[in-house]
């Protein structure tokens, strides 16, 4: 019999290998991923003892893998919430005209070089003094689904502004701000913690929560550490530590932030 392979089936092939690498992604480094290799252990010799007619083994291993779906809904819940929060957040950007753009008074010409310099101007201060930061700001996808919890400001940034909100007496400094299209839209906003294993040992809170914010956005997340006064990009997981005021600025620039 003839095996043929239609155009049908290479597109099946690439989809599932593009599932499977974003499952990848979202679960390489953490406690999940060994619980994946688990499962998928389980799977194969299942396919392995059904090949062979062990009848019995292979029965118990099918009622396993029968209610299979429930049980990784369960196990995987953070990752299932994780991923779908990737395609609606991250792959689904804003349109030009949205009804959330037409009803914003935020101006659709933003003057980036100002608001990068704003933002590099309070980081530096803060490095020098010490001072403690989480600084969320925004890409492309919406922030506006992060600012539960947090006080909504929607103030003009500034720098003097960022340093008197992250500033050790203030009560808007725990947390995170928010900054978008030149505007900062929140303070004290909690974000998510990655339960990634591989994060180095002398990050605190700050900087996990950093790499959570990077995981469930595309936004750049710049961390201020208090301890050291150190400045830290992160960006998509991806995490450079202690940079100059300069490349900050560059990353900034580059990066086309809103």
């Amino acid at each position: 019999m003839p095996f043929h392979i239609t155009i049908l089936d290479i597109v099946d092939i690439v989809l599932v290998a593009v599932i499977l690498f974003q499952l990848y992604r979202l679960i390489r480094g953490t406690a999940a991923f060994s619980i994946f290799l688990g499962i998928f252990v389980i799977y194969i010799t299942w396919l392995v003892v059904k090949t062979l007619k062990m009848e019995l083994i292979s029965a118990l291993l099918g009622q396993i893998i029968g209610v299979g779906v429930i049980a990784l809904i369960i196990v995987f819940q953070q990752e299932v919430r994780r991923f779908l929060l990737v395609l609606g957040n991250r792959y689904i950007t804003r349109s030009r005209f949205s009804l959330s753009r037409i009803f914003s008074n935020v101006s659709e010409e933003q003057d980036t070089p100002g608001i990068t310099e704003e933002i590099v101007r309070a980081c530096e201060s803060m490095a020098s003094k010490k001072t403690g930061a989480l600084i969320v700001i925004g890409r492309k996808s919406s922030l506006d689904l992060f600012t539960e919890g947090g006080e909504i400001l929607n103030a003009r940034i500034s720098s003097e502004l960022l340093e008197t909100i992250f500033f050790k007496n203030t009560p808007l400094h725990d947390g995170a701000v928010l900054v978008d299209g030149g505007v900062i839209m929140a303070a004290r906003v909690p974000l998510p913690i990655t339960d990634h294993v591989a994060i180095p040992q002398h990050f605190g809170m700050r900087h996990r929560a950093a790499v959570g914010m990077s995981e469930h956005s595309d936004a750049i997340v710049v961390v201020v550490s208090e301890e050291t006064g150190h400045i830290t990009v992160v960006i998509s997981g991806e995490i450079r530590e202690n940079i100059t005021p300069n490349e900050l600025r560059n990353v900034l620039l580059t990066r086309k932030i809103r």
